[in-house]
């Protein structure tokens, strides 16, 4: 017997999640965030899907959004295949069926890739976020992250004066070294490509792992430079979002020769478009992360277990469920610069 062989049913609901403190980025300060629930049911079983559009960001934030997602609704007995074949201009809310699909496929609610992680036997290493602000806010932040104990930090910057970041960095580093503290940096694009090199030469300086998408997106040449000549390791973040086929994004791989890519599943189409991305960045050796997109704990949850499936050892970005004052509660908690499983702790999906 197939799920298909009882009607199933499908609906949507939006929710809007509050910041518990405002949060910047190079792109603005946020405060709220809004998500889209998709729940499929048949024969007394169900499934919960989270369609996390990003806007401004997503390639789907789109007037019709809404829209798609209630013709989503009504077709859903066209089964998850045949949709997701016709939603590739919606990556988000492809991920958001592909993990409805596996909840309700699942036998316990939520657990969508049973490992030692959701056993609560292991947890993700995830690195700890530290986001734009006044500099005593980014300080007060660092202190806070390294006394929770983590040991890789990655900085929002780009949005204040150059120099003060500098600062910040050089102040980790008269305390740290670098085999104390990976410090990473994410610049969303705010560099412009004539004063990129020389931005990343003097962020070398502090022993940088990486840096996140030093330019916008769509400088395909410029960016293949910046790889070619950087004195630090650039990682790929938005420069992946609204590329589907899998032969434009070798060819895109190939062309740019990136040092790292990061997967965000809500950006890229879930977990099948986040692993053709894998498939490619290995056949031109480039290593990658995951990272989460301000989902709710449902998203993160599903993130999250597909991540530990990967055995990608280097810290991930997934520590952003306590971002939130009206999240659902979850098992997922974070301790000691890690993600863990508590199943001690219950769902609560009550909205």
């Amino acid at each position: 017997m197939t799920i298909f062989d009882h009607i199933m049913t499908a609906t949507y609901q939006k929710h809007t999640l509050n910041f518990k403190q405002a949060s910047g980025t190079s792109r603005g300060i946020l405060k709220t965030k809004d998500t889209w629930f998709i729940m499929i049911a048949s024969e007394g079983k169900k499934g919960i899907g989270e369609c996390g559009m990003f806007r401004g960001l997503s390639v789907d934030d789109r007037p019709d959004f809404e829209s798609v997602l209630s013709w989503v609704c009504k077709n859903i007995f066209l089964g998850k295949d045949v949709l997701l074949s016709k939603l590739q201009e919606f990556p988000s809310i492809q991920f958001g069926l592909e993990m409805a699909f596996l909840d309700f496929e699942s036998e316990t609610d939520f657990e969508l890739f049973p490992s030692k992680f959701t056993n609560g036997d292991d947890a993700i290493p995830i690195n700890g976020l530290i986001w734009m602000g006044s500099e005593a806010f980014m300080r007060e932040q660092i202190t806070s992250k390294i006394d929770e104990g983590f040991t890789c930090i990655k900085l929002k910057i780009g949005a204040i004066d150059f120099q003060t970041e500098l600062d910040l960095l050089k102040s980790i580093r008269t305390h740290f070294s670098a085999t104390d503290i990976e410090l990473r940096v994410d610049a969303n694009g705010a560099f412009s490509p004539d004063e990129a090199l020389e931005k990343l030469k003097r962020l070398s300086d502090y022993h940088l792992h990486s840096i996140e998408q030093p330019i916008r997106q769509g400088q395909v040449e410029e960016m293949a430079r910046l790889c070619q000549t950087t004195p630090l390791d650039i990682a790929l973040d938005e420069e992946l979002i609204g590329i589907f086929d899998l032969s434009d994004k070798y060819d895109l791989l190939q062309t740019i020769k990136p040092q790292y890519i990061i997967l965000k599943p809500t950006l890229v189409g879930g977990f099948h478009g986040s692993n053709s991305w894998i498939e490619a960045a290995k056949d031109g050796k480039i290593d990658y992360w995951i990272t989460s997109a301000l989902e709710s704990n449902v998203g993160l949850n599903a993130i999250a277990q597909w991540t530990y499936t990967l055995q990608n050892d280097r810290p991930q970005g997934l520590g952003t469920g306590s971002l939130f004052a009206n999240n659902i509660a979850s098992p997922l908690e974070v301790k000691n610069g890690t993600l863990q499983y508590n199943k001690k702790t219950n769902w609560n999906f009550n909205l």
